[in-house]
């Protein structure tokens, strides 16, 4: 059962370190070809907004 705990939490946290990674470092890259219905022009104006949330991931994170 703890094995079954702590691999859980470890999948958890690495789910927000990728989210960390994205939001801090790949939205105006990756972002365009994940979110492929939005404006392709809404990736740049919105850096920092997803930079914010990035480190909010990386706190949940640790």
């Amino acid at each position: 059962m703890k094995l079954t705990i702590t691999i859980l939490i470890a999948f958890v946290a690495g789910l927000h370190l990728y989210f960390l990674w994205f939001e801090m470092f790949a939205w105006t890259t990756r972002g365009k070809k994940i979110f492929k219905k939005f404006p392709k022009d809404m990736f740049e104006p919105t850096k920092s907004l997803a930079a914010n949330q990035g480190l909010y991931n990386g706190f949940l994170a640790a």
